[in-house]
């Protein structure tokens, strides 16, 4: 059994035949400035890793990860936050296994260092058994290279009203999944699910037009992809 779930932002439950693994995971109402929008995910059970992208509070959010007591697959410098845990350090290419799994690291483009100040800090997308998460990253021409894959997990927005270097919108993660082309879906994630506090009212359709926007970028550029859109806690079972 292969199933997808997406607990809001970059957090997703991955359960690969008998193994849990659950991406950047940020399960509290608030970190830092920010307020999640939308339902609590709530508690995610056992887990075989977790699979960290970058530093960034909105992927690394310690609390979180401390309340998990698994495994921790990450970049390098994740110790430095991150005390009295065994993290499992990777760069892009490095493979490992968890639960039967091969879990391979993979390229991304974004300053993955813990700001404000922080050292230099690769920031790595995942593959497990075709399913490609992404993190963060911008669109890149060796995404194509990451094929075969079955499904395709995109950041298509961030936490704000606009984006900075090293993500994509809408628009560039359509052409991402032109590249990716996944043979069963590609899910939108990273968006409508994370604002500052007391922007909630006014830029309460940063909730909707992401995912809007990311549907009507890949009719247009990759017609053949299906599209499927979750909502917090929803999943997509892959036969």
């Amino acid at each position: 059994m292969r199933r997808i779930t997406w607990l809001g932002h970059a957090t997703v439950l991955i359960e690969v035949g008998g193994a849990r693994l659950l991406t950047d995971p940020v399960l509290r109402r608030r970190v830092g400035h920010l307020r999640r929008q939308g339902p609590d995910p709530g508690e995610v059970g056992r887990l075989d890793a977790v699979l960290v992208s970058h530093l960034h509070r909105d992927h690394l959010d310690v609390p979180s990860v401390m309340r998990l007591k698994a495994p921790i697959v990450a970049p390098r410098w994740t110790a430095e936050h991150i005390a009295g845990i065994g993290i499992n350090h990777v760069g892009a290419g490095d493979e490992l296994e968890f639960g039967g799994v091969t879990i391979r690291a993979v390229r991304a483009i974004h300053d993955g260092r813990r700001l404000p100040v922080g050292p230099p800090v690769e920031a790595v997308g995942y593959v497990v058994d075709g399913i490609y998460f992404a993190g963060d990253t911008e669109l890149y021409a060796e995404m194509a290279d990451l094929r075969p894959l079955d499904v395709a997990l995109v950041p298509i927005w961030g936490w704000g009203t606009k984006l900075g270097p090293g993500h994509m919108d809408p628009e560039q993660a359509a052409e991402a999944v032109a590249l990716l082309r996944p043979r069963v879906a590609a899910i939108p994630i990273h968006w409508g699910t994370l604002l500052p506090i007391g922007l909630g009212r006014r830029h309460g359709h940063r909730r909707r037009e992401p995912a809007e926007r990311f549907v009507e970028a890949c009719a247009r550029v990759a017609p053949d992809v299906r599209v499927e859109v979750l909502e917090p806690g929803g999943s997509l079972k892959l036969i």
